[in-house]
């Protein structure tokens, strides 16, 4: 087997600048309460997310959801294989950490949308929180902070699988998605489509710009009387 180029650049960078969020998101709402700053992570966040979806479909080979998203047949299947510690190793994601990724996804999705509609209770509030009902933000506020605890414990599977893989089967799925490239006898990819990815960058910016800045409505100012 010779390595072959994978995990195109765009691939790369949303996974590393996620995880470089999610770890601010965390800090900035748990430990230095900048609050100002958690919002505006998460508006990048969202527009990482939204960038994902779309490469899912237009990206490289091993990006598109079609490669990696099987059903329930070859999800059993594989997860036969898994006390096998010489079982081939995927060239993309394997049918388990497809979905893994589709949930990863979902959760992350699931918080910075929730977070459009919520305030901090004291200044900041989310774009769309005058949008909505009182019952709405409450189910809104409910939704993101359950939906991180439930993203924390798919992102500690997750860990530990990365982790199981390297210890057990001997395959290393981290420097894989540092580089781009695996040791396979599938074929790889010729090129990252680069400009492909800058345009639907730009696309997304603009679309998020919109969606934050000038869909929302106008803030209710309250009025006191004296």
């Amino acid at each position: 087997m010779e390595k072959r180029l994978i995990w195109d650049i765009p691939t790369r960078l949303f996974h590393w600048l996620l995880v470089a969020c999610i770890v601010a998101q965390y800090l900035t709402a748990e430990v230095f309460d900048a609050i100002d700053w958690h919002f505006k992570i998460g508006y990048f966040t969202l527009g990482l997310i939204l960038f994902r979806l779309c490469w899912g479909f237009i990206g490289t080979t091993y990006a598109k959801f079609s490669q990696f998203v099987t059903g329930p047949g070859k999800v059993i299947a594989y997860a036969k294989t898994l006390g096998n510690k010489h079982s081939e190793e995927h060239a993309g994601h394997n049918p388990m950490g497809g979905w893994m990724v589709i949930a990863l996804l979902l959760l992350v999705a699931l918080q910075g949308i929730s977070g459009l509609f919520i305030t901090d209770d004291i200044v900041n509030n989310g774009p769309y929180y005058d949008a909505v009902s009182e019952a709405t933000r409450d189910i809104m506020n409910a939704i993101h902070h359950t939906a991180f605890n439930v993203l924390l414990a798919a992102i500690v599977l997750h860990v530990g699988a990365v982790v199981f893989y390297a210890r057990f089967k001997q395959q290393l799925l981290v420097p894989a998605m540092l580089h781009g490239k695996k040791s396979t006898n599938a074929p790889g990819i010729s090129s990252s489509r680069l400009v492909l990815a800058a345009i639907l960058a730009l696309v997304v910016i603009a679309l998020m710009y919109w969606v934050i800045e000038v869909l929302p409505p106008e803030p209710v100012v309250e009025e006191f009387f004296y």
